[in-house]
């Protein structure tokens, strides 16, 4: 019987491909129809240019027909990219048309209707649909719910059908390998097919296994901050990325992949996710790391490399007043500092000319506070602005009578002179005139620099503001409910002036810094952002998640993480979700738990959520595997060659191995050991590297977010992790693995292991 389901399968598949067939043959017709007519009018623009150019009717002529073939052409390159889209989607089609079936009765409609879903929609009749894209509403039923009676969202309110039959398919390469009948979600046979593959350099879609909380990430539209607590490998930022391919294609019209921005932990990872969004036929949303952010606004200033942050030993002082910049109290207290500027205190410059002061900082000053108190800050800077303005060009006629400039008309060439009267070719009437305009050239060149110094604000000092505001603190915050002294906290002051003249800034200054700025200058964000995606949000403090939420006042926000994970801001990750309650309104705000880890065999997520002493609830998916393993070495030679004599195995399987050690020292002496000793391993330094097949080593801060078939914890000695401040950064580390995972120490094994029951693991 199963045998005649899957021939009738075959049979309704075929017919679909011969019809995908079809439609790229078309869309192929497009594209060499648009290429040969883009081709004659641009030949047919070429002889226009030559023809009509010899009166100023052809001229005329010549221009207007030049413009209408600029459209046409305009109009075929529209048209030849919409075919070589459409072409490519049809491409991938023709190997996997769909993933899916449902079949479903709808009330009050005669019979009950058969859909099939892949991943893009396809008709070979206007409104026949023989495929339908996951993402249109009526897939949610296959995602959602068993069978029985499903609701799902329309764009016109919600619909309940009665789902009959669920069938999953694997096909490859327009044949069916599998027909499965399931009443769950996603089939486990479907998803464990999934999870068994290799590793690859590249995150892959996963539209064909979204599982029922998955789905419910993706399609919402109702929460302006959605909170999406997930374990280590369950599937969270995969999911985010195809909520990025559902919005565009549910609000295809108004929302472009340039409204969405995609904060990522670094770099590499953002190579590593760079292919879901263009496999599913959608362009990349923006994508950067939060220190690129703050980064690209201060191109003058070095800022803090997450490397840096890393490997900084802070003093107990140091963390608590770093604890403190970071917090939502800083926050506002920044906010009154620059409220408080509204009436004193702002830092001014001279405007200098020839090198002495043109406008004064104190006649700048009695500006800025001459307006009412009513006057915002950006207002005052306006007005400001507005009256130097006046005064410059007030001072051109009577700096027209100084020396220089009388000296200046004297030294002109006849060229410099035909310049000048190139703008303005009249004839001047007698002598006096003819110096008053070239003088006002003169002078109205001389005083650019000045008003470009005006428009810029370059009266402003944002570097002096910045250290009075934190040497301000003490009387906005009292240091010692957060356990600082004032010896202290004016010690951290003294280091931020030494930083600031060596034009350096700490990841805990840049963004008090930014935002101070924003504030004196009336910067109020960038509106035209939609959706604001933060991933591993347990490494950011409150103050960067209330300034971006300043940055892009209109965007909804999506914030993933696992506060299992902070590496960088440990104890705060546990109060981000009270802090995240005050800067969103709770009744928008969403939270999902993803509690279910796909990522690693069921032997490697209950490992490494022991190492977690009161992790949140990690479940661990129903695929087995080989059991981790401890080797404990005497010496540093010995554990060196039982990591090789483990790559050699990795390699036999054809896994793709991370060796993943706790700095970027420490990896580049392995990389040094394992180079000498003729293996061939690629080392990971910067963020800005691509990952590259076969064996890499890569320092723990870089591993975030990444999969590997087989992950080697290096040096997992007591020496390396002994503080329990560690245990996330190990956990981080251990949950990378996909299949397999090996520990190596030398001399005594880490005490933060003492938690994993023995037999968890198999020790050498």
């Amino acid at each position: 019987m199963a045998e005649t389901i899957k021939q009738q399968e075959q049979a309704h598949l075929d017919v679909v491909i011969d019809k995908i067939k079809i439609a790229q043959a078309k869309s192929q017709e497009r594209i060499d129809n648009a290429k040969s007519d883009e081709s004659g009018i641009r030949n047919n623009l070429v002889n226009e240019l030559r023809l009509k150019t010899d009166s100023y009717e052809g001229i005329m002529e010549t221009g207007l027909s030049v413009h209408q073939q600029q459209q046409q052409l305009n109009e075929r390159q529209n048209s030849w990219q919409h075919a070589t889209d459409e072409l490519n989607t049809l491409k991938k089609m023709e190997k996997t048309p769909y993933f899916a079936r449902i079949d479903f009765h709808e009330e009050g409609e005669p019979k009950t209707e058969a859909i099939y879903i892949g991943l893009a929609s396809f008709s070979d009749e206007p409104d026949r649909f023989l495929v339908y894209d996951w993402r249109a509403p009526i897939s949610s039923v296959y995602y959602d719910g068993g069978l029985g009676n499903v609701t799902y969202q329309t764009p016109d309110g919600e619909q309940t059908v009665n789902l009959k039959l669920k069938r999953q398919f694997q096909i490859a390469d327009g044949k069916i390998k599998t027909v499965f009948d399931t009443e769950e979600a996603v089939g486990d046979a479907m998803l464990l097919d999934a999870l068994s593959e290799k590793s690859d350099t590249k995150m892959k879609s996963i539209v064909t296994t979204i599982q029922k909380e998955q789905n419910q990430i993706i399609r919402d539209t109702k929460s302006d901050l959605l909170f999406v607590q997930g374990a280590a490998g369950s599937g969270k930022t995969a999911a985010v990325l195809q909520r990025v391919a559902w919005l565009l294609y549910r609000y295809r019209g108004k929302l472009t992949s340039g409204q969405v921005i995609l904060f990522s932990p670094n770099q590499l990872f953002n190579d590593y996710i760079n292919q879901v969004l263009p496999e599913l036929g959608e362009q990349n949303m923006v994508q950067m790391t939060y220190y690129q952010y703050t980064g690209h606004r201060v191109p003058k200033l070095s800022v803090e490399t997450l490397a840096q942050r890393f490997n900084e030993d802070y003093s107990p002082a140091e963390e608590r007043i770093d604890s403190l910049k970071g917090s939502l109290a800083f926050y506002n207290a920044v906010t009154a500092y620059a409220n408080h500027l509204e009436k004193e205190d702002m830092i001014f410059r001279n405007i200098n000319f020839k090198g002495k002061p043109f406008f004064t900082k104190e006649k700048i000053h009695d500006i800025y506070y001459s307006f009412n108190e009513n006057y915002r800050l950006f207002n005052r800077l306006d007005g400001t602005r507005e009256q130097l303005i006046k005064l410059l060009n007030r001072r051109i006629s009577s700096e027209m009578r100084a020396k220089w400039v009388e000296q200046a008309v004297q030294d002109l060439s006849t060229e410099e002179m035909n310049q000048m009267k190139g703008e303005d070719p009249k004839e001047i009437e007698d002598a006096d005139k003819e110096y008053k305009f070239y003088a006002r050239k003169i002078v109205m060149k001389a005083f650019a620099p000045i008003r470009q110094a005006v428009v810029r604000n370059r009266f402003l000092s944002i570097n002096g503001q910045m250290i009075h505001m934190l040497r301000s603190i003490p009387a906005i915050i009292n240091l010692d409910d957060y356990g600082i002294t004032k010896a202290d906290w004016k010690a951290s002051v003294e280091r931020a002036i030494t930083e600031l003249k060596q034009a350096k800034l700490t990841l805990s200054n840049i963004s008090p810094y930014l935002y101070l700025y924003d504030k004196m200058t009336g910067h109020k964000g960038e509106k035209e952002m939609r959706y604001v995606f933060i991933d591993e949000i347990q490494d950011y403090t409150p103050f960067q998640l209330a300034y971006l939420k300043f940055s892009f006042p209109r965007a909804k926000f999506t914030l993933l993480g696992d506060l299992n994970q902070a590496i960088f801001t440990k104890e705060n990750s546990k109060t981000l979700l009270s802090e995240l309650s005050t800067m969103f309104d709770p009744e928008k705000t969403r939270v999902v738990q993803l509690t279910q880890s796909y990522r690693s065999t069921e032997q490697i997520t209950d490992f490494t959520r022991h190492i977690l002493v009161n992790g949140e609830a990690v479940k661990a998916f129903d695929r087995n595997g080989a059991l981790p393993v401890i080797s404990v070495q005497p010496d540093r030679q010995a554990t060196l060659n039982r990591l090789i004599k483990q790559l050699k195995e990795n390699n036999h399987e054809k896994e793709t191995t991370a060796i993943i050690g706790k700095t970027l020292a420490e990896c580049r002496n392995l990389a040094k050991a394992l180079h000498d000793a003729g293996v061939k391993a690629t080392l990971i330094q910067s963020e800005n590297q691509r990952l590259a097949p076969g064996i890499i080593v890569v320092p723990s801060f870089l591993a975030k977010g990444l999969e590997f078939d087989a992950v080697i914890v290096w040096e997992a000695s007591d020496q390396t992790y002994h503080d329990d401040g560690e245990r996330q950064l190990l956990y981080t580390i251990c949950s990378r693995a996909m299949h397999q995972l090996t520990v190596l120490a030398t001399g005594t094994l880490s005490p933060l292991f003492d938690t994993v029951p023995t037999d968890e693991y198999v020790r050498e």
